[in-house]
């Protein structure tokens, strides 16, 4: 295949050199991608493509590995159009039933120790073969071996095989679990079951069920494509008619949220997931639209393993300094409102689940008392107005991505609003590989970051608290960034993931209420919104307001649910 360079919309894909390489294969000597036992049949890309961008990144990476939900290739939310999971959820409305994929039913065993999914016959990966419920059993049976792969820190115990139905076990009770354990990608056991490590595996030929399988002729680092699987199933809303109506797509990437606005602007992009600051120049024209949905809770994530953040006075201080109505009117342009209650449960789609504990522990600036707390705890002002104990300055730096302008200029408020408390405060920012990095491996003292997309409290707050989420994988957590351990909490966590009815859920969530509104593990600031920008020119079947079958967010997993209720217009 040839690039079609005289096509305007792929002016940053017209440099693409035309060859499939192997970018990173020189960090991993002797491991090679996944072979498929035959070659997918390659699908030339359309002339007039999906073209989609979730996440500021400044290069792809020729590793589609579906366990690495950190690459770059996984941000730009091309995995989740190549592997599929057994259910996916609808972000906007949470409580509403999943949509059947992989799996055509599901049922909780008495005491929600174990599930059984009913599998659907017929789904053929993108090489040809056929998908089993055996593949789908290994799947789990790699998340039980390989802890660094098992991002959600599923407590598998044991997986079972009969006819269609795969039953997998837990170690304890996990009906508000049923996200996390349904939207693992499945993988083909004939190529996974021979590579070792799951996550140290490098995948430039990936194999999935998905609607979309990569065009090897169209790769570079400055973008790619994916063309539609031939061999595809059909999706829940077309079942047996195989490929998706729309046949290609390209992720071009796209360093900051100015070049996206342009590239929107300019009509290059028909789908962006960016929080930008000033989306004027975009709403003008009636076939431009922007939709959020507020999906979970940003906070300032304290590294509760170093000074002086691993210290509650300063983390109160913290908290107490900050004005979140300046980070949402000026560091969101209004687009994100600002946390409201110490609970850090999503307002208002979890409203009837604030605990009469905490429904009163609003979260108000106040400098003279955050300057307060310092001094009751025994911190006192030096010279140059800095609180110190014990010759340590109360300083730290707050750390995030360049790219992510928004949380950039959050931070720098934050910033400003610390040093009026007394605290040393400044701002790094990094490139985004760095800043994961480091974030993953807890080298760090505090940093915005969003929180866990949830269908249920649960989700939200064992993102937060459950400690085997990063001590499963010490040098890259996958949750519990802050590094809280507490068995208690732990403890919290799993009788809540047992409660099976919304009376029990309220009563097993106010412990865990209390402890983030008092203890601060993390520090809640926004309410994040799922940033939707479209253009309606060139498709249509865009989730809305009024139609919301899905956030309307590119990004990773939920965005296959859009792209396969899209129709070209032409």
């Amino acid at each position: 295949m040839k690039a079609r360079s005289s096509d305007k919309r792929v002016g940053l894909l017209a440099a693409f050199v035309l060859t499939a390489t192997g970018l990173l294969a020189g960090s991993f000597a002797g491991v090679t991608a996944p072979k498929a036992s035959a070659s997918p049949t390659q699908v030339a890309p359309s002339a007039d493509p999906l073209v989609m961008e979730s996440s500021s990144q400044p290069s792809a990476t020729d590793n589609f590995n579906p366990f690495l939900p950190s690459s770059a290739d996984s941000r730009l939310g091309a995995t989740s159009l190549i592997y599929e999971p057994l259910l996916q959820f609808d972000t906007a409305l949470p409580t509403q039933a999943p949509y059947e994929f992989l799996a055509t039913h599901y049922s909780w065993s008495a005491g929600g120790e174990s599930i059984t999914f009913t599998i659907r016959a017929g789904v053929k990966f993108n090489d040809g073969t056929v998908m089993t419920p055996a593949d789908v059993a290994f799947t789990y049976k790699l998340l039980k071996q390989y802890p660094d792969v098992n991002s959600a820190g599923l407590a598998i115990s044991d997986v079972a095989v009969s006819g269609q139905d795969v039953t997998i076990g837990f170690s304890s009770p996990q009906y508000a679990n049923l996200k996390n354990i349904a939207s693992v990608y499945i993988v083909p056991e004939s190529i996974w079951a021979s590579v070792g490590d799951p996550a140290k595996f490098i995948v430039t030929d990936p194999i999935g069920t998905g609607p979309y399988m990569v065009d090897d002729d169209h790769f570079s680092p400055q973008g790619f494509v994916l063309v539609a699987n031939p061999n595809y199933w059909g999706g829940p809303w077309n079942p047996g008619k195989g490929a998706p109506k729309v046949s290609s797509i390209e992720f071009p990437p796209l360093s900051t949220s100015a070049s996206v606005l342009s590239e929107l602007v300019n009509n290059q992009l028909d789908w962006a997931g960016n929080l930008i600051t000033d989306l004027n120049p975009f709403v003008g024209s009636p076939n431009h639209k922007l939709w959020l949905v507020p999906l979970n809770t940003v906070s300032l994530y304290p590294n509760l393993t170093v000074w002086p953040t691993d210290q509650l006075p300063v983390r109160e201080a913290i908290s107490l300094a900050v004005n979140r109505d300046i980070l949402s009117a000026q560091g969101e342009s209004g687009v994100e409102a600002p946390a409201t209650n110490a609970s850090g449960l999503t307002l208002p789609n979890f409203a009837a689940l604030v605990a009469p504990p905490v429904a009163d522990m609003t979260l108000n600036q106040n400098l003279k008392r955050a300057k307060a707390v310092l001094e009751e705890a025994g911190y006192l002002q030096n010279s140059a107005g800095w609180f110190e104990k014990a010759g340590d300055v109360v300083s730290l730096t707050i750390t995030d991505p360049q790219v992510y302008s928004d949380y950039a200029y959050d931070d720098a408020l934050v910033v400003s609003e610390l040093r009026a408390a007394g605290i040393d405060a400044s701002f790094v920012g990094q490139a985004l590989s760095t800043w994961a990095t480091d974030i993953g491996d807890g080298d760090y003292q505090l940093t915005m970051h969003w929180g866990q997309t949830a269908s249920s409290a649960y989700q939200l707050y064992s993102y937060w608290l459950n400690s085997s989420l990063y001590t499963s994988n010490p040098e890259s957590a996958s949750g519990d960034l802050e590094r809280l351990n507490s068995p208690a909490m732990n403890e919290d966590l799993a009788k809540l993931a047992s409660a099976s009815t919304l009376a029990s859920q309220r009563a097993d969530l106010a412990p865990i209420e209390q402890y983030v509104a008092t203890q601060l593990p993390v520090i809640p600031t926004l309410y994040a919104a799922a940033a939707d920008e479209y253009n309606t020119s060139r498709f249509t079947g865009w989730p809305s307001a009024s139609n919301p079958y899905e956030s309307g967010n590119p990004a990773t997993p939920t965005n296959e649910v859009v792209v396969l209720r899209l129709t070209p217009t032409g």
